[in-house]
This record gives structure tokens, sequence and C-alpha cells, in this order.
């Protein structure tokens, strides 16, 4: 493990005892906490994107506003549903956020998650999906949203026009050089993981695999990581993908976290998602010289680059930089991190 992040789902609605956490107070205490993370030397702040729901849906205004308050910090999202998604405004968003943050954006995208409405993407206007799930509708805008970045001229040039006539295709700007590397997809299976290799950008593996053959989740998903890295390999990409992982870690310092999280110790579970046998990973909550011990022994863990951990945003922007500084200062150096600040 090289770097280690947050992944926040960005839940907001009622806490309970008249309390109600806006959208408004989502948005900001996620900028108050990127920027606190930055304080400390942490190396990401990633963002699940959902649609018809209290949770974020348009990240690039908050990825521009986080990455103009902060210095170092990866900013991206895990993941932007593409079925959902303009590839051309999208690659266009994309880029003038990478330039805001001098090269910060780390983009996950992917098909995206199961939303809570039936086929939404058909909603904001994208039809004619074969695969029920609109898997294919995914990879189209995906492919086009990196022809985009690319550079490639996709719209003829008018040459009657009085702002800069001329012919032949022309590219969409802004450009931000280097991009493309920072491109990530989000795979749940095995032949999602092969064809990001294939296309040659970097995996976010998910939080569920859809395969439940009786093995530990670390395992399924370190096996994952290596289909990819080898289909990367035979398609004759060059240099290393980055490859991450997410994983609900808490250490327990305080009689607070206790409260919170102790006992906190679920094993892998099955679930059924989109018709699938699925498996979904652990949490772990333990002292941190117990979590210790149980990260060295995840499989996926030792394997992926970067670990994202996701965090109960509800709670706020003081309690989860508490969480963050315990794992930076007593777990992260176990793993293999060494951070600029701790």
């Amino acid at each position: 493990m090289q770097r280690f992040g947050t992944l926040s789902f960005g839940h907001y609605g009622p806490l309970g005892g008249g309390r109600q956490l806006t959208a408004g107070d989502s948005l900001h205490q996620a900028i108050d906490l990127a920027q606190g993370m930055d304080d400390l030397g942490v190396d990401g702040a990633y963002f699940r994107v959902h649609h018809f729901a209290r949770q974020q849906a348009s990240p690039m205004p908050l990825l521009a506003a986080i990455a103009a308050r902060t210095q170092r910090i990866e900013v991206g999202t895990g993941v932007i549903d593409m079925r959902y998604e303009n590839p051309l405004y999208l690659a266009e968003e994309a880029a003038a956020v990478d330039l805001i943050s001098d090269g910060r954006l780390a983009l996950g995208v992917s098909r995206g998650s199961p939303e809570s409405v039936l086929n939404g993407y058909e909603t904001f206007g994208y039809t004619g999906s074969k695969d029920p799930r609109g898997a294919d509708l995914a990879r189209e805008h995906f492919e086009l949203f990196l022809r985009a970045i690319e550079g490639e001229g996709l719209a003829e040039r008018d040459p009657m026009s009085p702002f800069g006539a001329g012919s032949g295709l022309q590219r969409i700007e802004p450009q931000s050089p280097g991009l493309r590397s920072r491109i990530w997809w989000g795979a749940g299976n095995r032949e999602s993981a092969e064809w990001a290799g294939r296309m040659g950008v970097n995996l976010m593996s998910s939080t569920l695999l859809t395969s439940a053959d009786g093995r530990p989740f670390d395992i399924l998903q370190a096996e994952q990581i290596d289909a990819f890295r080898a289909a990367w390999r035979e398609a004759g990409h060059a240099g290393e993908p980055r490859t991450s992982v997410s994983r609900s870690i808490f250490p327990i310092t305080t009689a607070e976290e206790h409260a919170y999280f102790g006992g906190r110790q679920d094993g892998d579970q099955i679930g059924i998602i989109d018709g699938m046998r699925s498996t979904f990973g652990k949490t772990y909550a333990a002292t941190p010289e117990v979590l210790v011990e149980q990260l060295l022994d995840d499989a996926a863990i030792r394997t992926a680059d970067t670990l994202m951990l996701t965090i109960p945003s509800q709670l706020g922007v003081e309690f989860n930089l508490r969480i963050v500084e315990s794992f930076a200062k007593y777990v992260a150096p176990a793993l293999g991190w060494v951070g600029t600040k701790v």
C-alpha cells in the first residue's frame, strides 16, 4: 500500500433527534474534510456518485472546489456512472478540474452501481441500450470520452466561421496533458477488470464482486487485480497501472469510537445485486495493533497500491479527521505507507 485516502458516499438527510444534514452541509463538510486531510498529508479524497438519491450526484463542482482549496491531495470519484454521462461534456469538465488541480484528478468511472430507480439513465436521455443493465451504453460513452481527452478531432470545422475558420476536425477544449493516465475504471468482476487492462486505464476494484464461490472477498479481489495487470501487460501498455481497493476500517482509540464501532467485526457477506450472487467485503474495527495484523493478512490490500477508507460522512468533519489521523499515525506506516506529514 503506497497511498491511502477516503471514499465518501456523501449521504445527507435526517440524522435523528430532529437533526438534519442538508445537501449544502454535505458539500461544505466534504470540502473542509478534504482540506484537513491535505494538511495531514493524506493522499486522496474520493466520492461516490449516485443519481436520484440523497448523495453526491454531480461531482465536478465539488472536486473543483476541493482542488482550489488544497495543495497535494488527489481529488477523484469512485465512480461516475457513465450510463448517465454526455462523454464530451464530461471530457471538458474533467480537463478543467485536472488543470485547476495541477494534475491531481483521479477520475473513476464505470457502469455504476444499482440505482434506486429503473433505468434512470433513460430519463437523462440516454436510450438504445441492448443490455438490461446498460453496460453497453456505459462502455460506448467511455470510449468516446477517452477519444476526446486524447485530443482526437471530433467535429468538422466550419470554413465560414468568423471564430477561426478552417478545415478538418476540431478537438474539444480544454485539453489537460496527462489526464488519460489519471482515468480509472471501476470493476465488480474479473471480465470488467480485464477489459480495463486492455483499455489501458487504472483499476478501482469495487466494494463488492459479482462472484461467490466460497473463497474470501480479499482473495477474489486480489485475483481480479492480478487478472487486470496481466491484461494490461498483454495489451502492450507501457508503465505500471495503478490499482485501488476500498475498505471500512475504524481504528478504535477512544471511548466514543468504541461506542460507534466496537463489535463491528463483520465477516464477508453474500447478497444478490442486479440478480447476481455477490460477495461484499468485511468491516475492520479494532485497536490499531489488531488492525495492523488483520490488514497485513488482507491479500487485496497487500497487492493494491491505493487504499480508500469508506468514512461515515454523517458523523461530521472533526470525527472523520480523527479516524483518518489515527489511521495515518498508527496503522498506515505498518502497511507500507510513507506520508508527507503525520
